[in-house]
């Protein structure tokens, strides 16, 4: 698969994957911002109302109409946090040209009709129209809400404002509700406004068209974002490690399960790294897999835990333990989730597990190229990042990683926080 990345204009950048693998076509168009509290429940508003109507197709009605003369083409409007960037993305699946029946092309006419949604939105009174700001800052305000629902995800959250407490990345990508609830039509328009004249732009194309063809659609849809953007581009703090003492925090809910969980620094690893693959391993002989030390030995042999798992961010340098417990077992789970941690940092693990975990990953890098939405997700991630290695080359440096690298990733591994999810009478 051949990738090509152009730049447009200054903080405009196109990421052209060229395939015949799929029978479908993947553009995505995407509005990149630093994560800020003041500005996260409009700039996750805009593209809801965005996709409510435009001026040429007024209503979802019409927009779906629209949809249906592409062959049932399917657009969302997303709202994603990479590191410390929020990025608000209309992501459109199409039919790929070469299986259009009649031989006329999908991707101009795609391209077009996102180019008409993000670009020109339905108004009213030079400003979003209002029925449409009411009702999509409620449905907001009601996602934002809903978060408590899962309490595994919640707790996470919980732990992330704790641990980075007065980093940008611990803010919600949604915002609040209140804030959302708070929005006017005439306030909506001018965050709209700021977005399409200072965020960075990042396109992403998927299919068989080749680049020139790509790039001819996104400069006739887009024409007005292929603008300069001076400073757009968005940098990530990753913190070194933990100062002072590890932080502790406690949440009481009416919950019948606890949530333990275990906030790390990296020492300083993100995805543009050169250790950053014996961290991914190292993440996978740890917790990261059905075959891990953490699900092997405390869930499993110890049964301290109903579920437990580790995550890496790889563009904010941490990484994050997960689980699942009784109230009682709080102490011991915690004393086993690190006595763990201290054994593959010690290099206490099998050769077995060592190649076990580097085939989970290689596979796992090895499917992201059979997934359109994947391989969109992992180029726009790169982009943000200011990355250009390609999923092949990071299978190639995961197929390297011997013990050695894993024992000094593991070794950069630092307690920052324990959150606690418990019970009102526990």
């Amino acid at each position: 698969m051949d990738v090509i990345r152009k730049t447009l204009a200054e903080g405009v950048e196109l990421i052209a994957a060229a395939t015949d693998k799929f029978k479908t076509s993947l553009l995505s168009v995407s509005l990149v911002t630093p994560l800020d509290a003041a500005t996260a429940a409009a700039n996750a508003l805009v593209g809801e109302v965005l996709y409510r109507g435009s001026a040429r197709y007024p209503d979802i009605e019409a927009i779906s109409a629209a949809e249906d003369e592409l062959y049932g083409l399917s657009l969302s409007p997303s709202v994603r946090q990479k590191g410390e960037s929020q990025c608000i993305s209309l992501i459109g699946s199409f039919i790929d040209d070469r299986f259009a029946l009649d031989g006329r092309p999908v991707l101009e006419p795609a391209a077009e009709l996102m180019g008409e949604i993000l670009l020109h939105p339905a108004v009213e009174n030079g400003v979003f129209r209002g029925d449409y700001v009411r009702s999509e800052r409620a449905n907001l305000a009601d996602l934002i809400r809903s978060q408590i629902n899962d309490k595994r995800s919640w707790a996470i959250h919980r732990m992330v404002d704790v641990m980075c407490q007065g980093e940008a990345y611990a803010v919600n990508k949604y915002g609040t509700a209140p804030q959302a609830l708070a929005i006017e039509p005439e306030a909506l328009w001018a965050r709209y406004q700021a977005l399409l004249r200072g965020a960075r732009v990042v396109f992403y194309y998927g299919g068989s068209a080749p680049i020139q063809r790509v790039e001819g659609a996104v400069r006739a849809a887009f024409g007005a974002l292929l603008t300069p953007r001076a400073g757009a581009g968005t940098q990530c703090r990753v913190i070194p490690r933990p100062q002072g003492e590890v932080r502790a925090h406690t949440d009481r809910l009416d919950v019948g399960q606890g949530q333990l969980v275990l906030g790390f620094r990296t020492g300083g690893i993100d995805a543009g790294s050169g250790q950053f693959p014996a961290l991914s391993v190292c993440n996978a002989i740890y917790g990261g897999t059905a075959n891990s030390r953490l699900f092997l030995n405390v869930r499993e042999k110890l049964s301290l835990c109903y579920f437990v798992d580790s995550l890496v961010d790889k563009l904010k340098g941490l990484m994050v333990v997960s689980s699942g417990v009784e109230f009682g077992n709080f102490r011991v789970a915690e004393e086993e989730i690190l006595a763990q941690l201290r054994l593959v940092q010690e290099g206490s693990f099998t050769d077995e597990e060592l190649e076990a975990a580097k085939r989970v990953m290689v596979s796992s890098g090895r499917s992201l190229l059979d997934s359109q939405g994947r391989m969109e997700d992992y180029w726009f991630t790169q982009a943000v990042a200011g990355l250009y290695e390609s999923p092949e080359e990071l299978i190639a440096r995961l197929e390297r990683v011997d013990r050695e690298q894993v024992v000094a990733a593991a070794g950069r591994l630092a307690l920052d926080t324990v959150y606690h999810l418990a019970g009102k009478e526990a």
